[in-house]
């Protein structure tokens, strides 16, 4: 009886026992009828949000539930136990390697007339956009195989995050009634897609056509995906000119108390907690921060101090730029690895 509680089990078999005439359904039956009810409200829902018959009729009688994306939700990490955080460098090694930088400077080099016209547009450097495609599918290689209805409906019937994925759903469907072709709409388990792995309200709200064709194809168009990133930088506030941030040594006998960030992020706040406070590159100089290249922002510019790894190893001065990669994916770890992945591909 897989999905009830044991005591509604043995209840359910007491009863039969007793002729009582109450056969108990399998679970999986139970939860499939569940399910279909669900997409009865969601078909509601979904109408009333201007998704047409059309593509309500094609796509719902063709949805079951998908236990799998369920379990795999269910396994993401909640609020740890232990306030401990891993060191960076093991991440960096897996994300930031020889064949992710050379594939990445293949790419650059091959998309290079596309890439400098999406930059004079946007202000977004060529080689972010290139580190966001690379840090998300493998150059467009990895994209995942769930259909994405299907899964979105799952995870909306489950209940855990339930707003947030039933407008994933509906703007699944919208997609498709704007001439998405519903093969298409293959991403990961969580429901993001294509080459910059966009969740169907980003893809609705950001997508663009980069090569003229008209369509914002994120699947197929390396063009569509460069311009799509470019323009999700954009909105998130990318600010032109400015780096996303700078490796630096921190002097032994840093007095770390004088660069406290007292702020409480309400996003993300165990990303940002991480952080110091901010001041400006020529304030973390006169504190005997030094860069470990010859670049160094302008001294107006503002940044925060990240120490990764710990006291003793490479740290970070991170503009408001890092921030707009943490809007794509609120991580420092991931973060960083893009704005490392970049620099080593533009070099």
């Amino acid at each position: 009886m897989w999905g009830l509680p044991k005591t509604l089990t043995i209840l359910g078999a007491a009863l039969a026992l007793l002729g009582c005439g109450m056969p108990v359904a399998p679970a999986h039956a139970q939860d499939d009828s569940s399910f279909q009810s669900f997409l009865a409200q969601l078909r509601v829902q979904a109408r009333s949000e201007g998704v047409s018959e059309r593509t309500l009729d094609a796509v719902l009688p063709s949805l079951t539930l998908n236990q799998r994306v369920i379990d795999l939700d269910r396994q993401q990490p909640g609020n740890p136990a232990s306030t401990a955080v891993p060191p960076y460098a093991p991440y960096r090694i897996a994300h930031v390697d020889a064949q992710r930088i050379s594939r990445g400077r293949a790419a650059y080099q091959a998309q290079r007339w596309r890439l400098r016209k999406i930059e004079d547009e946007t202000g977004v450097p060529e080689s972010i956009m290139v580190a966001i495609w690379g840090n998300e599918t493998n150059y467009g290689v990895v994209m995942g195989g769930f259909d994405l209805p299907r899964a979105l409906a799952s995870l909306a019937f489950e209940g855990r995050r339930r707003a947030l994925f039933t407008e994933e759903f509906i703007g699944a469907l919208k997609m498709i009634d704007n001439g998405v072709p519903r093969s298409k709409l293959v991403g990961s388990w969580a429901g993001a897609t294509g080459g910059p792995q966009f969740l169907p309200s980003v893809y609705n709200r950001l997508a663009r056509d980069g090569d003229g064709d008209g369509r914002a194809d994120i699947w197929t168009s390396d063009a569509d995906t460069l311009a799509s990133i470019g323009n999700y930088f954009v909105n998130a506030g990318w600010r032109r000119g400015q780096p996303w941030g700078v490796a630096v040594n921190v002097p032994a006998g840093f007095d770390r108390s004088q660069v406290v960030n007292r702020m409480v992020s309400p996003r993300c706040p165990r990303v940002f907690q991480r952080h110091s406070g901010w001041k400006t590159m020529a304030e973390w100089r006169a504190l005997g921060i030094t860069s470990q290249s010859r670049s160094w922002p302008p001294d107006n510019v503002l940044a925060t101090l990240i120490e990764p790894d710990g006291a003793g190893n490479t740290a970070y001065l991170l503009t408001g730029n890092y921030r707009v990669i943490l809007d794509y994916n609120c991580s420092n770890f991931y973060a960083l690895s893009v704005g490392l992945l970049s620099d080593a591909v533009a070099q």
